[in-house]
């Protein structure tokens, strides 16, 4: 413990002066990381890197690596972790379904829903001409940095740690409304529509939230572009998204 100890003191003086320069906000987000962990961070550079695109290499060159290598590992440790759930709790479940319900949850639009609830974009360093107004690259980012943020937990924490993570964040919210089992994921099968039929991605627009804090009901609307395609409600807005997508799907296969 007391080694540990040490090599967190290192390694926050090492990386200070260089986070300062960086952004002046920065270290304070990670305080509010520490916060939203659970625990304190050992090793700051970890976290460093998970939270740097390599668009952000140009402008901070000193930085030297990205975080792609923190990402694929992240990858790997996100797929055991959900592949484990799944084959703890179905298991008559045959193996195609754990494949795609396992696809279900991880898929990139899934991260980047988790990485926008966990208010990712305050620690993610990049370079906004990256960008350039694209919303699809955002997300990318955003998924990207959430995978290679896993793969700093389990780094610098362990596994029981990054499980702790994946479950509150990811699986959690879906095992909910049961929207990672494939058949019933509206939502990936109305992406999966609009891109066979070549027509814009679906986005989400939430209409209104009603009743009090502990029992709320949401509304959202399902858009493709400017067109409105669907409506749906539920408790959170995973259900209200499923529900809307599903609406949707509804309208545009009957066309």
């Amino acid at each position: 413990m007391l080694e540990k100890f040490f090599y967190r003191l290192k390694s926050f003086f090492q990386n200070k002066k260089l986070l300062f320069s960086l952004d002046k906000n920065f270290l304070a987000n990670l305080k509010e990381l520490e916060k939203l962990l659970g625990y304190k961070i050992f090793n700051y550079d970890i976290y460093l890197k998970a939270f740097t695109h390599r668009s952000y290499l140009e402008q901070y060159p000193k930085l030297k690596k990205s975080n792609e290598r923190l990402e694929f590992f992240g990858d790997s440790v996100l797929n055991m972790i959900v592949a484990k759930f799944l084959f703890d709790n179905f298991p008559s479940e045959t193996e195609g379904f754990l494949t795609k319900s396992r696809a279900s949850m991880v898929n990139r639009f899934r991260l980047y829903d988790a990485a926008n609830e966990i208010g990712l974009n305050k620690f993610v360093l990049f370079n906004e001409k990256y960008l350039r107004g694209s919303k699809d690259g955002f997300q990318t980012i955003m998924a990207d940095a959430l995978e290679a943020l896993i793969g700093a937990i389990y780094i610098d924490r362990g596994l029981e740690s990054s499980e702790k993570f994946v479950y509150q964040y990811i699986i959690k919210p879906f095992k909910e409304d049961e929207s990672f089992i494939a058949d019933t994921n509206f939502k990936g099968q109305l992406l999966e529509f609009t891109h066979a039929e070549k027509l814009s991605p679906p986005t989400y627009v939430v209409v209104k939230e009603e009743g009090p804090t502990n029992n709320k009901t949401f509304i959202i609307d399902a858009y493709l572009g400017e067109e409105f395609v669907g409506r749906g409600t539920g408790k959170n807005k995973k259900m209200a998204e499923q529900q809307a997508s599903k609406n949707a799907l509804q309208k545009l296969q009957s066309k």
